[in-house]
């Protein structure tokens, strides 16, 4: 039985922990041989903390045999996306420039879920400082989707969905800026919240975009993400943007009845243009959702799609001065130059990879002299239309749902040299986080191995709502398979899908 604890999900790991009905240690020793089977075809971490793990898990259980009142994720082994930073560990953000970058001190976030007793197995993978949507930016290795390992696992948060879809752990944490929590969930076949900005504390997070980053859970169930998200959410008085909103039962309110809500369909997302599956799977989302009660409203939204050029002018504008830190004099990686001008360009030259570049280039264009009314000004103008219209469209419907993706996972290699087809991953998502609103992405479907994922969009702080909807669909949905594509791996055959070692010559140790 104990060889099976990898399947368990966080509340029934949490639960039995509590009741001395599973020993901690018995899980995270499941876990890290889980890690440690798929970890050569997925290559979801960075870094691993097995030694760690285990004197935590032991913690863990002399507090319990000692009577002592143990937290809501007791036991509960979590994956840390690597722009976390953790007390005494590396943060790389992927990036060769923050080698050798220790952390002082540990995210609100992270703190939370170490207090509330959960365990965490190791660091993520992610697209560089977060930036892009297939996790192929890393500059250290390349993620592989558990479904389909010749497959991208979606980006940024690319290792820590494929974590949760690979077995590794039932729960992760990543950060989403444009989708980078719902996109790779959606690739991978679990679920993933992008909290209401504010609602989670960004102490701790690196920043790639401060008016658009948010920390969030991705998890195999809609019960174990509202549960994590009550752990971490609520005020912080280290995040001056942290919101005093109360924070919700999640969990105490997520079986109740959904029908009588009202569901607005977008009138201008054009179904006609997505992939033919995703279409289908589509309309059968909608149809799911009519047959558990929920009205389907049109709703509009005109500036929808200008949202993705919005995005990418203020995201690009923040990270430039953002990275302005990442200079060899404060942080990580320190170039040999003859001069102290030479230091500033090599280190940043040497520390940075292609997309990085790309991104602060575009984004200190658009703050330059003569050009900042023309591009960001206009772009901030956009966003506050957007969140108008959104508004608008919530005094109509209780939430508003779109695919997740307009597309399945795409291969490896496939958008690398196109950037601007990478960036219309985001279509769906990008405009959440210019609103700031909560928006959750649950499996919905599949095409050919390759999960199909539905998102929901709710008003400011009604993720209790969202999660209701989600457990609703997820109940009628059935729960996914494991990835096929892993499954033939770990049975020794490729089953013609690339599983070819993982390059992780520079990865830090």
């Amino acid at each position: 039985m104990s060889d099976e604890l990898w399947t368990l999900g966080a509340e029934e790991i949490a639960t039995a922990v509590r009741a001395g009905e599973l020993r901690a240690a018995d899980v995270v020793e499941s876990c890290l041989a889980r890690t440690a089977a798929v970890e050569p075809s997925v290559a979801a971490y960075l870094r691993r903390f097995d030694d760690e793990a285990r004197r935590r898990a032991e913690e863990v259980d002399r507090r319990r045999a000692a009577g002592a009142e143990l937290g809501p994720l007791a036991g509960v082994p979590v994956a840390l996306k690597d722009n976390l930073n953790l007390e005494g560990d590396d943060c790389t953000c992927a990036s060769r420039i923050l080698v050798g970058y220790r952390a002082p001190y540990t995210a609100t976030a992270v703190e939370r879920l170490l207090g509330a007793g959960a365990i965490p197995l190791g660091k993520t993978n992610l697209d560089e400082f977060a930036m892009g949507s297939s996790c192929e930016n890393s500059a250290f290795q390349t993620t592989r989707n558990p479904w389909r390992l010749d497959a991208v696992p979606g980006g940024s948060s690319g290792g820590s969905a494929a974590a949760v879809a690979a077995g590794s752990v039932p729960l992760a944490l990543g950060s989403d800026t444009g989708g980078s929590i719902r996109q790779p969930a959606a690739f991978c076949g679990v679920v993933g919240l992008k909290p209401t900005y504010g609602r989670v504390s960004r102490y701790g997070l690196v920043a790639f975009a401060s008016s658009l980053d948010q920390i969030g859970p991705l998890a195999r169930s809609t019960r174990d993400v509202a549960l994590t998200l009550a752990v971490i959410a609520g005020a912080d008085p280290a995040d001056a943007t942290s919101s005093r909103q109360p924070v919700a039962d999640y969990l105490g309110s997520i079986e109740r009845p959904v029908a009588g809500m009202r569901a607005g369909v977008v009138a201008e997302v054009d179904a006609s243009t997505l992939q033919p599956a995703v279409r289908d799977d589509w309309e059968s989302s909608l149809d799911r959702l009519r047959q558990l009660g929920v009205e389907i409203r049109a709703v509009s939204l005109p500036h929808l799609p200008a949202t993705i050029a919005a995005y990418y002018v203020i995201a690009n504008s923040e990270a430039s001065a953002n990275l302005a830190r990442f200079d060899g004099i404060r942080y990580g990686r320190r170039a040999k130059s003859a001069s102290l001008l030479d230091l500033y360009l090599d280190s940043r030259e040497q520390g940075f990879g292609p997309e990085v570049k790309r991104r602060i280039l575009l984004g200190t264009f658009a703050l330059s002299s003569g050009y900042y009314d023309a591009y960001y000004g206009k772009a901030c103008g956009v966003r506050r239309e957007l969140e108008r219209q959104f508004s608008a469209a919530f005094a109509e419907v209780d939430l508003i749902v779109t695919p997740t993706s307009p597309t399945p996972a795409f291969a490896i290699g496939e958008k690398v040299d196109d950037p601007l087809s990478m960036y219309l991953s985001d279509i769906f998502t990008a405009p959440i986080n210019l609103a700031g609103l909560p928006a959750l992405a649950l499996p919905s479907g599949n095409d050919q191995g390759l999960p199909l994922s539905l998102q929901l969009i709710g008003r400011p702080f009604a993720e209790a709502d969202l999660l209701r909807v989600g457990r609703a669909f997820e109940r009628a949905t059935g729960a996914p398979a494991m990835p096929a594509g892993l499954g033939a791996a770990l049975r020794g055959s490729t089953d013609g899908r690339d599983t070819t070692a993982i390059d992780r010559s520079g990865a830090p140790s």
